[in-house]
């Protein structure tokens, strides 16, 4: 929606600033759990959105909110999710028993990833997913997003886990908790945003410029705006 790989979005940076002149509540919304709020803020900052820190909800935050402080939980994931779970009080811990396990995506997931959240499940530990996505979008194209992360544990483990973010309970109480009971979801993706604006009773604008393009019309669920990219939709919208 900002940015695509290294590339940002043409007109997205105008976009922002023209919802935020006009006095409209923002927040940007990620299933990532790949960056800490603060390095969100700072990629941001680097595709012309800059300030935006203090704007930034994490699907490891919700994942975080989760668990309860004090409690053991087995990480599976990067910065984001780490750092996540240490502003929760919570005992990160990288092997063995554990309260919880937390998958994120991380390009260090390996064999050894696999089975310690396996064992940790089997023994016990509730399975906590940051989201389900199963491709996120790059500058070069598609890749696996933290489902297939997820979908690996789920099946050696034989659990199906808990999801944090989009479209699930945990991250639509924090949005609706920060900017209220009425809004507009922009995202790309029916799947999450999609579904993800009618769990938080949002409307849905859909967003052609990532994972769907013109091409994969209708979708479902069918938004009410449509728009080639985020500077067209706010031309709508504004």
């Amino acid at each position: 929606m900002i940015w695509r790989g290294t590339d940002t979005i043409p007109g997205a940076p105008e976009a922002i600033a023209a919802v935020r002149a006009a006095g409209e509540p923002l927040a940007f919304v990620t299933n990532s759990a790949l960056r800490t709020p603060a390095q969100v803020g700072e990629k941001l900052a680097s595709h012309g959105v800059p300030d935006a820190e203090d704007l930034v909800i994490t699907a490891a935050m919700a994942a975080a909110a989760m668990v309860e402080p004090g409690s053991k939980v087995l990480v599976i994931g990067s910065d984001g999710l780490h750092t996540a779970m240490n502003d929760r009080g919570v005992e990160v811990v990288s092997d063995g028993a554990a309260d919880a396990v937390a998958v994120g995506i991380t390009m260090a997931f390996d064999y050894d990833a696999l089975t310690r959240a396996m064992r940790a499940i089997r023994g016990g530990a509730r399975f906590i997913a940051t989201n389900d996505d199963s491709t996120f979008p790059s500058a070069d194209g598609l890749l696996p997003g933290n489902g297939a992360l997820v979908s690996a544990v789920a099946t050696c483990a034989e659990t199906e886990p808990e999801v944090a973010g989009k479209p699930h309970a945990p991250i639509a109480d924090i949005v609706r908790a920060r900017l209220g009971d009425d809004g507009v979801m922009v995202g790309d993706r029916p799947d999450t945003d999609g579904l993800f604006a009618l769990s938080v009773g949002y409307d849905f604008a859909l967003v052609l410029s990532g994972v769907v393009g013109a091409a994969d019309l209708p979708v479902e669920p069918s938004p009410r705006f449509v728009a080639d990219d985020i500077l067209s939709l706010v031309e709508q919208l504004l």
